[in-house]
């Protein structure tokens, strides 16, 4: 793991991360705990997670040719920015106690948008930038860096978000922004793009105009997984871990404010136990991938999922709800090194932004359909059927993490036997 932080470029990115992730980490809790206090509506936070998922609807099936075109450190830089100035802008409407709850729902569309297209750019580029055999552990450093300003943010927010606002966290996430541009500004010099191979260059230079290009582009990505089941496999289990993690923030903080009525202290609790098991889980998820494998390490961590989010509504105890959370972040960053890394394994690098946002639009979708169903179901039903239909998401990503299917690598040999 030493000769991962020895390459300077991987060590900007990982920096960017840890400190991009605090500040985005404080203004998803800050808004969505904003919002709940502003409506004492479970239906308006499954609006919020909708409304984030409509530029990813739009945007999803057509970024991933520019991801796999374009120098991927531009791009994310670009999106730093953009966010940056979306985000100073509400904060000061906010201070000058001139912010609508509008105004809030269009900010997370804005950033919703440039985060759907920096995740699997920032994943594609340390694909670009990591020797094959170090994949794990670049991946272990990612996720140590996401769920580590996580962790520093769900623990932060709830503790100072009385006293600063929803307009001091705001600013404290654009200045985030603003260090990380710098970080990826190091990472190296000059435009530098992904090589296709000469049979798909070849195939391109013959194509009529930008807009044909374009097309065939995007057709090579759907052709490419047509004829990879391990892969389209391993692509439904991440939808449905995106659209059951990215859901389950509609019922946290009803969880606290209902359950254990524990205000944004007890809220800023739960989000620190998900970060701290996230982030502990990048020391030993290595060694667990190493022992059971990738698909059934991916499993077993989507089933732990599923059964804690079924016993969470009925926890008496703040506490052991802490300790749940914990449990669940540890599981979290299992998987999400699981996937990660076996799809840097097995997918080109030519191809990584388009198969990757593939998933990333049924995840979307999924997150659409049930962000309304488990906020409408918490609200009106119980919050305990808005954590059965959440649990119920990672259930069905268990049992496509399992599915039999021949690995690729398994079916090469046999075909070469025969």
């Amino acid at each position: 793991m030493k000769s991962i932080l020895r390459q300077p470029g991987l060590r900007f990115i990982f920096g960017a991360n840890v400190i991009s992730m605090l500040g985005s980490g404080m203004n998803s809790a800050a808004v969505t705990w904003y919002i709940l206090q502003a409506t004492h509506s479970e239906t308006a936070l499954g609006l919020l997670v909708v409304l984030q998922t409509i530029p990813a609807m739009l945007m999803l099936p057509f970024t991933g040719v520019i991801i796999d075109r374009q120098d991927r450190r531009y791009l994310v830089m670009m999106l730093d920015a953009a966010r940056a100035l979306v985000i100073v802008t509400v904060a000061v409407l906010v201070l000058r106690h001139q912010a609508q709850l509008w105004m809030l729902y269009l900010m997370n569309i804005l950033v919703a948008a440039g985060f759907w297209m920096f995740w699997p750019t920032i994943t594609a580029l340390i694909q670009e930038l990591t020797p094959e055999a170090q994949f794990v552990h670049a991946n272990t450093f990612l996720l140590a860096g996401v769920q580590g300003g996580w962790l520093m943010a769900g623990a932060l927010v709830g503790f100072v978000y009385n006293h600063i606002g929803l307009g001091g966290v705001l600013l404290i996430d654009c200045a985030t922004y603003v260090v990380s541009f710098l970080c990826y500004f190091a990472v190296r010099k000059g435009k530098q793009v992904v090589q296709r191979p000469h049979e798909i260059t070849a195939e391109l230079k013959d194509a009529e105009g930008a807009f044909q290009r374009y097309w065939l582009e995007l057709h090579e990505g759907l052709r490419y997984l047509r004829s990879k089941p391990y892969v389209v496999l391993l692509g439904t289990s991440w939808a449905l871990f995106l659209g059951a993690m990215l859901t389950q923030g509609v019922l946290t903080a009803p969880l606290s404010d209902l359950v254990f009525h524990g205000g944004a202290v007890g809220y800023g609790w739960l989000n620190g136990g998900w970060g701290v098991g996230a982030f502990l889980s990048a020391w030993y998820a290595p060694a667990v991938i190493r022992a059971l494998k990738a698909r059934p390490a991916l499993g077993l961590s989507m089933g732990l999922l599923a059964a804690s989010l079924f016993l969470l509504p009925y926890s008496r105890w703040l506490a052991l709800a802490v300790g749940v959370y914990g449990l669940m972040g540890t599981a979290r960053g299992i998987a999400g090194i699981s996937i990660s890394t076996t799809m840097m394994e097995l997918v080109p690098k030519h191809f990584m932004g388009r198969v990757q946002n593939t998933f990333y639009f049924f995840g979307t979708f999924i997150q659409v359909v049930m962000g309304l169903v488990v906020g409408v179901a918490s609200q009106h039903i119980g919050l305990g059927l808005g954590f059965a239909l959440v649990g119920g998401l990672y259930f069905i990503a268990c049992l496509t993490a399992v599915w039999p299917v021949s690995h690729p690598a398994a079916a090469a040999e046999t075909e070469a036997v025969g």
